[in-house]
């Protein structure tokens, strides 16, 4: 005998038959599967190398996810007459021997990063989801990112890898501000970061640093010249970035993330296509501004306020570079977008 709940799914199924997927929810499902196409290559290579168990069983974890997202997107699609992206394949893995570029360690914290941003994507994928479908598909991938999460963040802890965001000492009352200077910053003695601030710019600087990780790792290995040019030049960027964002931490006597660069390899032997590699780094640099964008919305020191603005500059005009570099290599798939009526009167 039906449940009342299976009931009501019944007949949220019959009612989205004849409703078609918004442009959101097509955007959604679409970013999905390029994202998670691309991990899927990433652990496939990942996982011939790892050798600590726990992180093993993080990434089998995590391809089975990915590869269950492509599905079920897929599936969204072409239900409605859409093409689904192709993504990256197995042929973007192009040496499935290649050694390892990072150790067990640096693959731990890149999940931790990767899943960081992945709950932030679905959690924007359900709230720009109108059909009853979708926002429970969409639910269903947050809870799963969620316990992802928690079991990366408990083996961080276990393995003595996890840096905690700084202590600040125990507030006793509750206060007001009372002074315009408060927002200042440019003159005189600046006031400490308040706890926001420091949140912000503690996070920005774990992201940067899995970036600047990366960007040192593809460029060894990258077989074409100009995309180790522009990963080079991504290493410069995102150092100059972090040490911006950490001088904020250290004049306020407060500890910042660890450094990662050690656990990259020596190998020169290229694991993935140029293509993928350099799509990740874009896609990275993209959403990074997306964060600075966010840091520059709670920080409420003005000259924090410029700093952050500048950050999103520079990280525009690399990411611009490097669709740049997608788009001249054929490699930059189209999303669906409107129809072109002007070209369409044309036509006739």
């Amino acid at each position: 005998m039906s449940t009342k709940l299976e009931t009501e799914q019944h007949a949220d199924e019959l009612r989205h038959v004849t409703v078609r997927l918004t442009s959101a929810e097509i955007a959604n499902l679409w970013t999905q599967y390029i994202n998670d196409s691309m991990a899927a290559c990433f652990i496939t290579h990942s996982l011939k190398h790892v050798q600590d168990e726990d992180v093993r069983s993080i990434l089998e974890s995590a391809l089975g996810l990915a590869t269950t997202h492509m599905g079920k997107v897929k599936a969204f699609m072409t239900d409605e007459g859409f093409t689904p992206p192709v993504g990256f394949t197995e042929e973007d893995v192009i040496n499935r021997s290649a050694p390892s570029l990072f150790s067990d360690e640096f693959l731990l914290n890149y999940f931790y990063v990767m899943t960081l941003l992945g709950l932030t994507s679905y959690a924007g994928a359900l709230s720009t989801s109108t059909r009853s479908d979708l926002r429970r598909y969409f639910t269903a991938c947050n809870t799963e990112t969620m316990e992802l999460f928690n079991t990366i963040v408990d083996a961080l802890l276990e393995k003595g890898l996890y840096v905690r965001p700084p202590h600040i000492p125990v507030s006793q009352q509750v206060d007001y501000i009372d002074k315009q200077s408060y927002l200042a910053g440019w003159f005189g003695r600046q006031r400490p970061l308040n706890a926001i601030e420091i949140s912000s710019i503690f996070f920005n600087i774990v992201k940067i640093e899995a970036k600047i990780v990366l960007e040192m790792a593809f460029s060894q290995v990258a077989q074409d010249r100009d995309i180790r040019k522009y990963l080079r030049r991504g290493v410069g960027l995102c150092q100059e970035h972090f040490e911006t964002l950490s001088k904020e931490l250290s004049e306020n006597d407060l500890p910042q993330p660890r450094k990662w660069e050690s656990e990259i390899t020596d190998s020169t032997i290229p694991p993935f296509s140029d293509k993928l590699m350099l799509f990740h780094i874009v896609a990275l640099i993209s959403a990074s501004a997306a964060f600075y964008g966010a840091g520059l919305s709670v920080s409420q020191r003005r000259d924090l306020g410029v700093k952050y603005t500048k950050l999103i500059a520079d990280m525009g005009l690399y990411a611009e570079d490097g669709v740049n570099l997608l788009i001249g290599r054929g490699w930059l798939e189209e999303p669906p977008g409107a129809s072109d009526r002007e070209a369409l009167t044309k036509q006739r």
